[in-house]
């Protein structure tokens, strides 16, 4: 009978493991903070998108206002293009919004930052958005403040006493 009763307990246990495992599944996706609604969709070119991944948000002063629907590489000019889906109920974004990859928190994940005009024209579908700023890669930022600019010289090299001694 004691046994049984544990048995039971263990089982309880390990389906409340699961439900948590399931719950923490689709909080951690986002699956219900997709776009409602209708969208279109625009395009923009960055030298380089970090760590950036579909279905990362689009936001407007930290609103959410869409998504990132693709990302391909343009085989001419070696530029990565990225597809934002944005929702109609934003309203009309300027076309000469400019469109940055920023990081949430120190190394948190990647999402776009839109920055409208004051253009009086509003982006449309298949619209492109010309000015942006690439992702800052950590390491590069590392690098330059170990190594120096290399215009600049060296940092150790100017505090060298310049009679060699």
């Amino acid at each position: 009978m004691g046994a049984s009763r544990l048995e039971w307990a263990v089982a309880a246990f390990i389906l409340m493991g699961f439900a948590c495992a399931l719950a923490l599944a689709f909080s951690s996706t986002g699956a219900g903070q997709r776009l409602g609604g209708e969208s279109y969709e625009v395009t923009a070119r960055f030298a380089n998108t970090g760590e950036l991944k579909v279905r990362a948000p689009v936001k407007i002063a930290g609103v959410k206002v869409g998504e990132v629907a693709s990302i391909g590489l343009d085989p001419v000019k070696f530029d990565a293009v990225v597809t934002l889906r944005l929702a109609h109920s934003a309203g009309e974004i300027p076309a000469d919004t400019s469109a940055s990859i920023y990081t949430s928190g120190l190394l948190g994940e990647r999402y776009v930052g839109l920055s409208p005009g004051g253009d009086p024209e509003p982006l449309t579908a298949g619209s492109e958005i010309y000015l942006t700023q690439s992702a800052v890669v950590l390491e590069q930022l590392i690098g330059k403040y170990m190594f120096g600019n290399a215009e600049g010289g060296d940092a150790a090299e100017s505090t060298q006493d310049p009679s060699g001694g």
